[in-house]
């Protein structure tokens, strides 16, 4: 009977182990972002810089609306992001990112020049990183 109880017990742990990783999944962050704070260089930026801009991830494509909208094709790796211009004002660029998700917010971190990826969610003395928090739209 003990054996039996491990058993369960030890299966039961394996499976909710295996549930941090499907969380972050590339799925889990498929959908409508917006912004809720956002940096450059170490330095915020103003809400009003942000405030209307949206992500959406589907797949392996994106769409930015900002100032103008981009799109093009993001792959995923381990807490990794490449992303690939395809349209807009980033048409034929190359940006590197390290991302997490965390209690409903998506946090990434661009390497604007591209190049390596960024080691930390830290843009002081760093120019060309750029920092984003997003939360899902209407909170979905």
């Amino acid at each position: 009977m003990r054996a039996l109880t491990f058993i369960t017990l030890l299966v039961l742990g394996l499976g909710c182990a295996g549930t941090k990783d499907a969380a972050m999944a590339p799925s889990m962050l498929y959908g409508i972002w917006v912004p809720v704070r956002q940096e450059m260089g170490g330095k915020p930026l103003p809400k009003a810089a942000y405030e209307n801009s949206k992500l959406t991830l589907s797949d392996s494509s994106y769409t930015l609306i900002a100032e103008s909208v981009d799109k093009g094709v993001v792959t995923y790796g381990e807490h990794t992001m490449d992303i690939y211009g395809r349209e807009g004002v980033n048409a034929g660029k190359h940006f590197t990112a390290r991302y997490t998700y965390d209690d409903g917010q998506l946090t990434i971190c661009y390497n604007l020049a591209g190049g390596a990826y960024p080691e930390a969610f830290e843009t002081k003395g760093k120019p060309l990183y750029f920092l984003s928090v997003f939360t899902r739209e209407n909170g979905r």
